[in-house]
């Protein structure tokens, strides 16, 4: 059986996915109190599967080993944060910058500047205690159905005579959905003013 491409790490990986998740729970159960509604929605988290990373190596060209694995590639293990509003967004990404042990690495905010297609997320690369990398995928509902209805489309697709077309119904659709996002921000900000 092939050695894994994780060497000895998998179980540190795993415990840092871990504390993660834990310090968004504790985030979850303090704004309940405070506000009385949970910021997530859900929460998504993987360590990227052997098969995966080895494919990763291949692509980006890279020797298939531990090293490449744990500090070439940064995605080893991922968290989805999916959250209902937008502010909510911000206030995890607040707490994980606020983490004990947590560096980050990189932020991109493809929600306050979307990509081309209409694609929004906030993306974060941490680094946990200098050793383990952790993609951090913050979005609302919307964004997260986008992204999913997007992910079909484009992985079932062959190219065709509509794709201009096509493209811009998504980025159009991702217009709606984020137009959206703002209005229901705008009216919990109401809600909550009022209280």
């Amino acid at each position: 059986m092939e050695e894994s491409i994780y060497g000895s790490h998998k179980g540190a990986m795993e415990d840092v996915m871990n504390i993660i998740l834990s310090s968004i729970e504790e985030l979850r159960e303090r704004m309940t109190k405070e506000f009385g509604s949970d910021p997530v929605e859900h929460c998504l988290a993987r360590i990227k599967s052997e098969e995966s990373m080895r494919e990763k190596c291949r692509r980006q060209q890279i020797p298939e080993t531990t090293e490449s694995a744990l500090e070439t590639i940064h995605d080893a293990i991922g968290i989805r944060v999916v959250c209902a509003f937008i502010s909510d967004v911000y206030s995890v990404r607040d707490h994980l910058r606020s983490m004990e042990k947590v560096e980050v690495i990189e932020e991109k905010d493809y929600i306050k500047q979307a990509k081309p297609n209409g694609y929004r997320s906030l993306h974060m690369i941490l680094r946990y205690d200098h050793k383990y990398y952790v993609e951090i995928q913050l979005r609302t509902i919307s964004m997260d159905t986008w992204a999913a209805l997007e992910h079909h489309i484009h992985y079932k697709k062959t190219a065709s005579d509509n794709d201009k077309l096509i493209i811009a119904e998504l980025k159009r659709c991702a217009d709606e959905l984020a137009s959206t996002d703002m209005s229901m921000q705008t009216i919990r900000d109401m809600i909550r003013k009022d209280l």
